[in-house]
């Protein structure tokens, strides 16, 4: 499983609750979506997960942003996964910015809402904000791959699945 995180802002930990943290714990990869804020949430998240990949976010300090770059592409179960903190020109420039790196999946976060945005040619995702939801639901995603892809689903902390797709 490969479980999707973004928009932590803290200054003292991960904030991360019920399923988010159970999912966390349990991936075999966790992806963080920029904005952990502080040194202290990122070495949290470094400390829960078995392997994270993240960026770095705007409103990240600045020791945080000397040790994430700001984009990066990954492959996951055969997935090309562009991942960001936010791009200029709202989807449009998330789907530019996935289809110069050949992306599948652009993951993006700044939003603090969870969503989903389907294309010809990609999907763009938010997992929304576990800790910060800024008046949207909090969130995370799971991925599982499946015999026919990967199963998408957006939760909440609690464990409300949101919304269901397969890519």
């Amino acid at each position: 499983m490969l479980t999707v995180v973004s928009d932590t802002h803290s200054s003292e930990g991960h904030a991360l609750t019920g399923r988010t943290l159970e999912a966390v714990r349990t991936a075999e990869r966790v992806i963080h979506a920029g904005d952990f804020t502080s040194v202290s949430a990122l070495e949290a998240f470094q400390d829960e997960a078995a392997r994270l990949d993240a960026v770095h976010g705007n409103a990240d300090a600045t020791a945080v942003r000397d040790r994430l770059p700001e984009a990066r592409t990954l492959d996951w179960e055969g997935l090309q996964v562009a991942l960001t903190h936010r791009r200029n020109g709202g989807p449009t420039g998330l789907a530019m910015f996935g289809r110069e790196r050949g992306a599948d999946l652009v993951i993006s976060g700044h939003a603090h809402r969870p969503s989903v945005t389907r294309t010809d040619e990609l999907t763009l995702l938010n997992p929304g904000s576990h800790a910060q939801p800024r008046g949207n639901r909090p969130g995370h995603a799971e991925l599982e791959a499946t015999e026919n892809g990967v199963r998408v689903r957006l939760r909440q902390p609690d464990g409300t699945v949101m919304e269901e797709f397969s890519l």
